[in-house]
Protein backbone atom coordinates (compact mmCIF):
# COMPACT_ATOMS: atom_id res chain seq x y z
CA UNK A 1 0.00 0.00 0.00
CA UNK A 2 0.75 3.55 -0.12
CA UNK A 3 2.04 4.70 2.93
CA UNK A 4 3.79 8.35 1.95
CA UNK A 5 5.33 10.66 -0.56
CA UNK A 6 7.08 13.41 -0.70
CA UNK A 7 8.03 16.05 -3.36
CA UNK A 8 5.18 14.32 -5.53
CA UNK A 9 2.12 16.87 -6.17
CA UNK A 10 -1.01 15.36 -4.45
CA UNK A 11 -2.98 16.21 -7.50
CA UNK A 12 -1.21 13.46 -9.66
CA UNK A 13 -2.02 11.16 -7.17
CA UNK A 14 -5.26 8.72 -8.78
CA UNK A 15 -7.97 9.93 -7.08
CA UNK A 16 -8.84 6.98 -5.29
CA UNK A 17 -5.29 8.05 -3.22
CA UNK A 18 -5.79 11.98 -3.39
CA UNK A 19 -7.56 12.28 -0.20
CA UNK A 20 -7.08 9.00 1.29
CA UNK A 21 -6.29 10.22 5.18
CA UNK A 22 -3.82 7.19 5.66
CA UNK A 23 -1.34 8.19 3.16
CA UNK A 24 0.95 10.84 4.65
CA UNK A 25 2.14 13.57 2.65
CA UNK A 26 5.76 14.61 4.21
CA UNK A 27 7.54 17.87 3.32
CA UNK A 28 11.19 17.01 2.83
CA UNK A 29 12.14 13.97 1.60
CA UNK A 30 14.19 13.48 4.86
CA UNK A 31 10.89 13.49 7.07
CA UNK A 32 9.97 10.46 4.26
CA UNK A 33 13.05 8.70 5.28
CA UNK A 34 12.31 8.71 8.84
CA UNK A 35 8.75 7.32 8.72
CA UNK A 36 9.28 3.82 9.86
CA UNK A 37 6.35 2.83 7.82
CA UNK A 38 7.67 3.36 4.99
CA UNK A 39 9.95 0.15 3.54
CA UNK A 40 10.37 0.86 0.11
CA UNK A 41 10.81 4.10 -1.30
CA UNK A 42 10.20 4.23 -5.33
CA UNK A 43 12.50 6.69 -6.37
CA UNK A 44 12.00 9.14 -9.40
CA UNK A 45 14.01 12.32 -8.70
CA UNK A 46 13.54 15.81 -9.52
CA UNK A 47 17.12 15.96 -10.55
CA UNK A 48 18.34 12.94 -12.04
CA UNK A 49 22.23 13.95 -11.56
CA UNK A 50 20.99 13.45 -7.66
CA UNK A 51 19.29 10.43 -7.54
CA UNK A 52 22.04 8.12 -6.85
CA UNK A 53 22.63 9.76 -3.67
CA UNK A 54 19.00 10.01 -3.07
CA UNK A 55 19.05 6.38 -3.43
CA UNK A 56 22.39 5.80 -0.81
CA UNK A 57 20.56 7.89 1.57
CA UNK A 58 17.78 5.41 1.58
CA UNK A 59 19.62 2.41 1.28
CA UNK A 60 21.62 3.94 4.83
CA UNK A 61 18.04 4.57 6.58
CA UNK A 62 17.17 0.74 5.47
CA UNK A 63 14.47 1.20 2.52
CA UNK A 64 14.68 -0.70 -0.10
CA UNK A 65 14.77 1.77 -3.34
CA UNK A 66 13.09 0.93 -6.95
CA UNK A 67 14.96 4.08 -8.74
CA UNK A 68 13.59 5.42 -12.11
CA UNK A 69 16.30 4.93 -15.10
CA UNK A 70 19.06 6.23 -14.97
CA UNK A 71 20.05 5.16 -11.27
CA UNK A 72 23.35 6.84 -11.89
CA UNK A 73 24.72 9.34 -14.46
CA UNK A 74 28.24 8.15 -13.65
CA UNK A 75 29.89 4.70 -13.03
CA UNK A 76 31.44 5.55 -9.49
CA UNK A 77 27.99 6.62 -8.87
CA UNK A 78 26.05 3.35 -9.55
CA UNK A 79 29.00 1.54 -8.04
CA UNK A 80 28.43 3.47 -4.65
CA UNK A 81 24.92 2.64 -4.80
CA UNK A 82 25.53 -1.18 -5.42
CA UNK A 83 28.06 -1.23 -2.74
CA UNK A 84 25.63 0.25 -0.34
CA UNK A 85 22.76 -2.39 -1.25
CA UNK A 86 25.35 -5.28 -0.37
CA UNK A 87 26.22 -3.70 2.76
CA UNK A 88 22.71 -2.60 3.88
CA UNK A 89 20.93 -6.02 2.81
CA UNK A 90 18.23 -3.31 1.31
CA UNK A 91 16.62 -4.60 -2.18
CA UNK A 92 17.89 -1.86 -5.26
CA UNK A 93 16.55 -2.10 -8.19
CA UNK A 94 16.07 -0.13 -11.34
CA UNK A 95 12.86 0.23 -13.30
CA UNK A 96 14.12 -2.27 -16.37
CA UNK A 97 10.87 -4.55 -16.96
CA UNK A 98 11.45 -3.69 -20.85
CA UNK A 99 12.36 -7.25 -21.95
CA UNK A 100 9.07 -8.35 -19.74
CA UNK A 101 6.67 -6.76 -21.62
CA UNK A 102 5.19 -7.87 -24.84
CA UNK A 103 6.13 -7.97 -27.28
CA UNK A 104 9.46 -8.06 -26.07
CA UNK A 105 8.88 -11.20 -23.45
CA UNK A 106 7.92 -12.98 -26.73
CA UNK A 107 10.57 -12.24 -28.42
CA UNK A 108 13.25 -12.99 -25.76
CA UNK A 109 11.58 -16.73 -25.85
CA UNK A 110 12.44 -16.67 -29.54
CA UNK A 111 16.17 -16.16 -28.68
CA UNK A 112 16.15 -18.49 -25.80
CA UNK A 113 14.53 -21.31 -27.90
CA UNK A 114 17.50 -21.41 -30.17
CA UNK A 115 15.46 -21.37 -33.25
CA UNK A 116 17.43 -18.17 -34.95
CA UNK A 117 20.66 -19.88 -34.80
CA UNK A 118 23.49 -17.74 -34.02
CA UNK A 119 22.87 -14.18 -33.19
CA UNK A 120 24.79 -11.65 -35.88
CA UNK A 121 23.19 -8.56 -35.65
CA UNK A 122 20.76 -6.55 -33.51
CA UNK A 123 19.26 -3.30 -34.96
CA UNK A 124 17.33 -1.14 -31.71
CA UNK A 125 15.23 2.33 -32.15
CA UNK A 126 13.81 3.98 -29.29
CA UNK A 127 12.13 7.75 -30.63
CA UNK A 128 9.84 10.09 -28.17
CA UNK A 129 8.20 13.09 -29.70
CA UNK A 130 9.62 16.31 -28.51
CA UNK A 131 7.58 18.98 -26.67
CA UNK A 132 8.37 22.28 -25.23
CA UNK A 133 8.99 20.92 -21.52
CA UNK A 134 12.15 18.61 -22.49
CA UNK A 135 14.50 20.22 -20.48
CA UNK A 136 18.03 21.15 -22.21
CA UNK A 137 19.87 20.62 -18.87
CA UNK A 138 20.30 16.90 -19.30
CA UNK A 139 20.84 16.74 -14.93
CA UNK A 140 16.98 17.05 -14.81
CA UNK A 141 15.97 13.93 -16.57
CA UNK A 142 19.50 12.12 -17.95
CA UNK A 143 19.32 13.56 -21.33
CA UNK A 144 18.62 11.70 -24.60
CA UNK A 145 21.20 9.05 -24.21
CA UNK A 146 21.13 7.96 -20.62
CA UNK A 147 16.79 8.06 -20.07
CA UNK A 148 15.78 7.49 -23.81
CA UNK A 149 18.44 5.17 -25.52
CA UNK A 150 18.85 2.63 -22.30
CA UNK A 151 15.40 1.33 -23.58
CA UNK A 152 17.11 0.09 -26.65
CA UNK A 153 20.08 -0.82 -24.70
CA UNK A 154 17.67 -2.98 -22.40
CA UNK A 155 16.51 -4.57 -26.16
CA UNK A 156 19.98 -5.41 -26.91
CA UNK A 157 21.04 -7.17 -23.66
CA UNK A 158 17.96 -8.02 -21.92
CA UNK A 159 15.58 -9.31 -25.21
CA UNK A 160 18.78 -9.87 -27.76
CA UNK A 161 20.38 -11.56 -24.82
CA UNK A 162 23.86 -10.08 -26.36
CA UNK A 163 26.58 -8.29 -24.07
CA UNK A 164 27.96 -5.44 -25.11
CA UNK A 165 31.42 -5.47 -25.44
CA UNK A 166 32.04 -1.87 -26.78
CA UNK A 167 30.17 0.91 -28.17
CA UNK A 168 30.52 4.57 -30.12
CA UNK A 169 28.24 7.18 -30.26
CA UNK A 170 27.23 10.57 -31.55
CA UNK A 171 24.49 13.08 -30.79
CA UNK A 172 23.00 15.94 -32.41
CA UNK A 173 21.24 18.95 -31.35
CA UNK A 174 20.17 19.56 -35.27
CA UNK A 175 16.42 19.67 -35.51
CA UNK A 176 14.83 21.54 -32.19
CA UNK A 177 12.01 23.61 -32.87
CA UNK A 178 13.07 27.16 -31.73
CA UNK A 179 16.60 26.96 -32.33
CA UNK A 180 20.29 25.17 -30.71
CA UNK A 181 20.00 24.38 -27.27
CA UNK A 182 22.04 22.32 -25.12
CA UNK A 183 18.83 19.69 -26.20
CA UNK A 184 19.72 16.80 -27.85
CA UNK A 185 17.61 15.65 -30.42
CA UNK A 186 19.23 12.14 -31.64
CA UNK A 187 21.85 9.60 -31.13
CA UNK A 188 23.50 6.54 -32.55
CA UNK A 189 25.29 4.10 -31.38
CA UNK A 190 27.86 1.01 -32.94
CA UNK A 191 28.11 -1.73 -30.76
CA UNK A 192 30.20 -4.71 -30.56
CA UNK A 193 28.25 -7.64 -28.64
CA UNK A 194 29.80 -10.61 -27.59
CA UNK A 195 30.21 -14.38 -29.88
CA UNK A 196 31.39 -11.52 -32.30
CA UNK A 197 28.07 -10.10 -32.90
CA UNK A 198 27.42 -6.27 -34.11
CA UNK A 199 24.43 -3.85 -33.14
CA UNK A 200 22.95 -0.53 -33.77
CA UNK A 201 20.92 1.70 -31.72
CA UNK A 202 18.97 4.85 -32.45
CA UNK A 203 17.77 7.13 -29.99
CA UNK A 204 16.04 10.61 -30.89
CA UNK A 205 12.72 13.28 -29.59
CA UNK A 206 11.65 12.87 -33.68
CA UNK A 207 8.56 11.12 -33.17
CA UNK A 208 5.78 12.54 -34.82
CA UNK A 209 2.63 12.56 -33.11
CA UNK A 210 0.74 11.38 -35.99
CA UNK A 211 2.15 7.57 -35.46
CA UNK A 212 -0.33 7.55 -32.26
CA UNK A 213 2.59 5.78 -30.01
CA UNK A 214 4.31 8.21 -27.38
CA UNK A 215 7.59 5.40 -27.10
CA UNK A 216 7.47 4.15 -30.96
CA UNK A 217 10.43 1.84 -30.96
CA UNK A 218 11.58 -1.07 -33.23
CA UNK A 219 13.96 -4.71 -32.57
CA UNK A 220 14.82 -6.77 -35.46
CA UNK A 221 16.98 -9.30 -33.67
CA UNK A 222 18.76 -11.62 -36.97
CA UNK A 223 20.63 -14.93 -36.84
CA UNK A 224 22.17 -17.26 -38.77
CA UNK A 225 18.86 -19.29 -39.43
CA UNK A 226 16.27 -16.78 -39.27
CA UNK A 227 15.10 -13.18 -37.30
CA UNK A 228 12.53 -12.18 -35.28
CA UNK A 229 11.23 -8.29 -35.17
CA UNK A 230 8.51 -5.77 -33.69
CA UNK A 231 8.01 -2.47 -35.16
CA UNK A 232 5.91 0.71 -35.10
CA UNK A 233 5.58 0.68 -31.51
CA UNK A 234 5.58 -3.42 -30.70
CA UNK A 235 2.26 -3.07 -32.83
CA UNK A 236 3.61 -5.42 -35.94
CA UNK A 237 5.38 -8.31 -34.96
CA UNK A 238 7.03 -11.04 -37.47
CA UNK A 239 9.16 -14.57 -37.16
CA UNK A 240 11.00 -15.94 -40.45
CA UNK A 241 12.88 -19.06 -40.07
CA UNK A 242 15.05 -20.09 -43.49
CA UNK A 243 12.29 -20.08 -45.95
CA UNK A 244 9.48 -19.92 -43.68
CA UNK A 245 7.11 -16.86 -42.82
CA UNK A 246 5.54 -17.75 -39.67
CA UNK A 247 3.69 -14.44 -39.34
CA UNK A 248 3.10 -12.12 -36.00
CA UNK A 249 4.42 -13.73 -32.68
CA UNK A 250 1.70 -15.43 -29.71
CA UNK A 251 1.19 -12.46 -27.82
CA UNK A 252 -1.72 -13.77 -25.57
CA UNK A 253 1.30 -14.32 -23.00
CA UNK A 254 0.47 -11.27 -20.42
CA UNK A 255 2.77 -8.09 -19.83
CA UNK A 256 5.11 -9.23 -16.37
CA UNK A 257 5.45 -5.61 -14.15
CA UNK A 258 8.77 -5.60 -12.98
CA UNK A 259 7.46 -3.44 -9.92
CA UNK A 260 5.26 -6.62 -8.86
CA UNK A 261 8.46 -9.15 -9.80
CA UNK A 262 10.14 -6.84 -7.33
CA UNK A 263 7.79 -6.49 -4.42
CA UNK A 264 7.29 -10.49 -4.67
CA UNK A 265 11.36 -10.75 -4.37
CA UNK A 266 10.82 -8.58 -1.05
CA UNK A 267 7.94 -10.67 0.19
CA UNK A 268 9.96 -14.04 -0.21
CA UNK A 269 7.45 -15.58 -3.31
CA UNK A 270 10.39 -15.25 -5.89
CA UNK A 271 13.36 -14.65 -6.54
CA UNK A 272 14.09 -11.43 -9.30
CA UNK A 273 14.83 -12.44 -12.91
CA UNK A 274 18.41 -11.65 -13.47
CA UNK A 275 20.95 -10.18 -11.31
CA UNK A 276 21.52 -6.70 -10.52
CA UNK A 277 24.69 -6.71 -12.51
CA UNK A 278 22.57 -7.71 -15.75
CA UNK A 279 20.21 -5.72 -14.84
CA UNK A 280 22.43 -2.03 -14.58
CA UNK A 281 24.37 -3.37 -17.73
CA UNK A 282 22.68 -1.48 -20.08
CA UNK A 283 22.67 1.77 -17.37
CA UNK A 284 26.32 1.24 -17.27
CA UNK A 285 26.70 1.25 -20.92
CA UNK A 286 24.69 4.65 -22.03
CA UNK A 287 27.25 6.36 -19.14
CA UNK A 288 30.03 4.91 -21.53
CA UNK A 289 27.83 5.83 -24.54
CA UNK A 290 27.39 9.55 -23.29
CA UNK A 291 31.04 9.78 -22.48
CA UNK A 292 31.57 8.46 -26.03
CA UNK A 293 29.31 11.14 -27.77
CA UNK A 294 30.86 13.85 -25.89
CA UNK A 295 34.60 12.52 -26.98
CA UNK A 296 33.54 12.57 -30.56
CA UNK A 297 32.49 16.34 -31.07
Amino acid sequence: RLAAVADFPREELPASLRDDPSVRFHASYADLLADPEVDVISLCSARRRDQAAQAIQALRAGKHVYAEKPSAMNEEDLAAVIATAEQTGCLFREMAGTAYEQPYRAMRDVVRSGCLGEIVQVIAEKSYPYHGNRPPDEDVDGGLIEQCAIHAVRMVEHVAGRRIRSLRAVETCAGRPGGSSGLHMAASMVLTLEGGAVGSISANYLNPRGTGTWGYESLRILGSDGMVESARGGQHTRLVLGEEDLGPLDLTAPSLDYFDIYLDALLGRSGMPCTLEEELSPTRWVIRAKHSALNSL
